[in-house]
């Protein structure tokens, strides 16, 4: 899949699907080709014309006029020795110097795809992967910079990496060092990203791309709710179903950076990596740093066909363990039930409730340790609030047992409330600058998990807890973001690393964690989706989507969320009304549809439910599980989007292509409404499917569609269309 043409100079990435070309120019400097649909065979012709640029300066020991680093199409830009737009990294150097010009020194291809220490990684068996290894050096700063690119067999995806080296005698300084670069050539492009705020996560916005810079990032300490880690850069005429897009995902839990720049010759730039806020790491002699995966898909398809892609790959070669590619269990979680106020009769009264409408799953949530009454107190202190459950917290994990469920908890390790014994013990664990008082939120500390020692004893606490009470799933929360970042371990110069090392150490924990206890299911969550990224998905398979559990708020979010993340890593929950969040009233069919357009869980009270309201989710629940290898890791495509009208409608379709269920929403009722007519997609044109009583094409279907139900009435509405296929025998 990958060859060099040592007489040319061409480095050709391909599969069936895609190709990715670069060549080594004059002087050692490695240029972008292109990156899109395959191509046999790259003659060469496309290399960068030669042309004078005014105020373009021409590389070091060269006094041709018309080759410049300013306008060329760069594999990963520097910056300081002749290109003057966004640059891929920022070395300091001992000598107090920024200038860093890395040229071709070898390469390396190899099967299979090295191991990333300590960052999560994709993932496949050797033979289905080749690795080219670019190394570069500048021999006057004495470093080495290695790129690292990986190319599945049947994937449309390029897997970027990349890492320094200080061969030199003195330490040298990383401000910046990108994951990955792409320069697109003179062409119109719209960006597409995921932007919001908490209960409003991955809300879609998409843009031209304009001249100049735009830099999309978090600054945090997570990936956030308000900037998630991924982009799109489409063609302006790129829909669902047609176009070019490239999708751009990092594979990192904490501050990111994208940085778009349009040149004055319409030349386009992306950048993204670890954010440069701040960013100063030190890199002693003879040491490394490595940069966090960045995994890029070309689809020509249309966005959902890029999106289709993720879903795959990520399922297969990204999320581990027990829990890969298979079915995740329905919950009932406590939390907006009862919040702090719940005792072991409560509790059992909404589990009973629970296994008889079928559910498998139950989640005691937050106040069940220290001395936690409320969220005002106890982060830290993660031992059993004695006198809480009348038989115990093992005891209550075993009844829940008993009675045929599994049985999760809640937990916020990474979070110390001033108001605990740990923090008594141990102020110092908190990020906190020497001399000022730190700021508080939710009356809350980030513990410092750059340390060995916070990270051991809370290891050691969580070990003691998993040990004694028999636990099937966690749920692993972080509510609230980073300030006062400083740990008192490290040299006042090397402040800049502790965001870094934060997430390096955060994910060393989650790493033994998971190892330790590889039967319980993780399941992330930051505020609802503030870490909804996929490098937490290569911990933890499945993450909690948004605190807002509103039904047409989440249409919204789940929309926006699939374009990069399977509805297998999506936790989506029917909860009462009046909603908790937006105080909306809606019907339990549209919870109960957008919820089972994830993984299917209950947040409410069963105990206070009508016969009538039992009976209605007893029902979601047996179709949900009877269809949930198709709602986790069926074909999800996107129909109708909320983002641009009254309507949503997306869809899952069987990979043989026997089945698929359909699901529409329409948010509010009108007056002589028109008619809307659905068509479908995905499915097999010379097939028949039973549709209700119908029996229709599966290119009718996708070509002439079917009318929505006219007789839908109300705000707040919706339809499930299930479809199966004929068998012609």
């Amino acid at each position: 899949m990958i060859h060099f043409d040592k007489k040319n100079q061409i480095f050709h990435l391909s599969n069936n699907k895609i190709s990715y070309v670069m060549q080594i120019e004059e002087g050692g400097n490695l240029a972008h080709i292109y990156f899109g649909k395959k191509i046999t065979h790259y003659s060469g012709h496309y290399r960068y014309p030669r042309l004078d640029r005014s105020f373009s300066p021409n590389p070091a020991g060269s006094n041709d006029r018309l080759f410049s680093l300013d306008t060329l199409m760069m594999e990963f830009p520097g910056n300081g020795f002749g290109d003057f737009r966004e640059a891929a990294y920022d070395i300091q150097l001992p000598n107090g110097s920024h200038v860093a010009h890395f040229i071709y020194q070898s390469h390396e291809i190899s099967q299979g795809k090295p191991a990333l220490a300590g960052l999560p990684q994709t993932h496949g068996a050797p033979q289905e992967i080749e690795t080219l290894q670019i190394i570069l050096r500048d021999e006057v700063a004495a470093l080495e910079l290695v790129l690292n690119y990986s190319i599945f067999t049947d994937t449309s995806a390029i897997i970027r990496s990349s890492a320094l080296k200080n061969d030199g005698l003195e330490p040298i300084v990383i401000h910046q060092l990108a994951s990955q670069s792409l320069d697109f050539p003179n062409r119109p492009l719209d960006l597409i990203q995921l932007n919001g705020a908490w209960a409003k996560e991955r809300q879609i916005s998409r843009e031209p791309v304009q001249t100049g810079i735009k830099k999309l990032d978090s600054k945090r300490g997570s990936s956030s709710h308000q900037q998630n880690p991924f982009v799109i850069l489409a063609d302006p005429a790129t829909t669902e179903f047609s176009g070019e897009c490239y999708g751009v995902s990092l594979l990192y839990s904490g501050n990111h950076e994208t940085i778009i720049e349009k040149d004055p010759y319409d030349q386009t730039r992306l950048i993204m990596g670890i954010n440069s806020y701040r960013f100063a790491w030190t890199v002693p002699p003879q040491k490394s740093f490595q940069s966090p995966e960045v995994v890029t898909v070309y689809s020509n398809q249309g966005l959902n066909q890029m999106s289709q892609t993720y879903h795959r790959f990520y399922n297969s070669h990204l999320i581990r363990g027990q829990y890969q590619l298979t079915e995740r269990p329905t919950l009932i979680n406590n939390w907006e039930a009862t919040y702090f106020d719940f005792d072991e009769e409560k509790l059992e009264q909404i589990v009973d409730e629970a296994k008889v409408l079928g559910i498998e799953l139950f989640v005691l949530d937050d106040g069940w340790f220290g001395a936690r009454e409320n969220d005002l107190t106890s982060l830290g202190d993660w031992y059993e609030n004695k006198g809480k459950l009348a038989s115990g917290l093992r005891g209550f994990a075993e009844k829940v047992h008993q009675k045929g469920l599994k049985f999760g908890l809640w937990l916020e390790p990474e979070m110390i409330s001033e108001a605990s014994e740990l923090y008594r013990q141990h102020p110092e664990w908190a990020l906190k600058v020497p001399g000022r008082s730190p700021a508080l939120s939710r009356s809350q500390f980030v513990l410092d998990f750059s340390r060995e020692d916070v990270r051991k004893h809370i290891f050691d606490q969580l070990a003691l807890l998993f040990n004694e009470v028999p636990i099937d799933y966690i749920k692993w929360d972080m509510n609230r973001n980073m300030t006062d970042v400083y740990s008192l371990l490290l040299d006042p110069t090397q402040q800049g690393e502790v965001f870094h090392r934060y997430i390096l150490g955060l994910y060393d924990f989650l790493e033994r964690l998971t190892a330790a206890h590889p039967t319980i299911l993780f399941e992330g969550c930051s505020g609802g989706g503030g870490r909804f990224d996929a490098g937490f998905l290569y911990y933890m398979p499945q993450i909690w989507t948004s605190d807002n559990t509103d039904a047409v708020a989440r249409l919204k979010i789940q929309y926006g969320t699939s374009l990069s993340y399977p509805a297998s890593s999506m936790g989506s929950h029917v909860s009462a009304v009046p909603n908790h969040q937006t105080q909306r009233i809606t019907d339990l069919a549209i919870r109960g549809n957008v919820a089972m357009s994830g993984v299917l869980g209950y947040e409410l009270d069963l105990t206070t439910m009508t016969d009538e309201e039992k009976a209605a989710i007893k029902e979601q629940v047996a179709f949900y599980k009877k269809h949930r290898q198709l709602f986790q890791y069926g074909t999800f495509i996107r129909l109708l989007s909320p983002f641009v009208g009254n309507d949503t409608a997306w869809m899952y379709v069987s990979e043989d292509k026997q089945e698929a269920i359909v699901f529409y929403f329409r948010v509010l009722a009108e007056a002589s409404a028109p008619l809307i007519t659905l068509k479908l997609a995905g499915l097999a044109a010379d097939t028949l499917y039973q549709m209700g009583k119908n029996k229709i094409g599966g290119d009718e279907l996708m070509q002439i569609g079917f009318y929505i139900d006219p007789a839908l009435s109300g705000d707040y509405a919706t339809q499930m269309v299930h479809l199966t296929a004929i068998n012609n025998d």
